[in-house]
């Protein structure tokens, strides 16, 4: 058996799932919080400034995700010639990542081999060497 649906309540069921169709993906979320002004946005947001010399380089050598970094300067504090860096090469040839910072009188070491089971000793009789894998 059929039933007859009335004009009238066709046209209401249409107007009904038409405005519910038109709706979707409209959704609008309203908060009690005011938008930020410049002024408020300033206060809030930390301002950090960018890394320069020896932290932007160890930053560098972090990025690379060595086990190990060692930060190589001579004893008496003079930038590093090219002997030295031959030295430091040669008694390290596992270090994979070598960065000259602080104007040529350190190099920031990195590498996933530990130093302390090769030359280490040695290294350090030339050089100073500071641990940075912790830092």
């Amino acid at each position: 058996m059929m039933r007859k649906i009335p004009g009238n309540s066709f046209a209401a069921t249409l107007v009904v799932v038409t405005s519910l169709l038109s709706s979707c993906g409209r959704i609008e979320h309203t908060t009690n919080t005011p938008a930020p002004t410049p002024e408020t946005a300033a206060q809030s947001t930390p301002v950090s400034s960018p890394l320069t010399g020896f932290a932007k380089d160890l930053q560098y050598v972090k990025n690379g995700r060595f086990s190990h970094i060692w930060v190589f300067s001579r004893k008496d504090g003079k930038p590093l010639d090219k002997d030295d860096s031959a030295f430091l090469r040669t008694n390290a040839p596992q270090v994979v990542d070598w960065v000259i910072t602080d104007e040529g009188k350190r190099v920031i070491a990195g590498t996933n081999f530990n130093l302390e089971e090769g030359n280490l000793g040695l290294l350090k009789k030339r050089f100073n060497a500071e641990d940075y894998a912790g830092k």
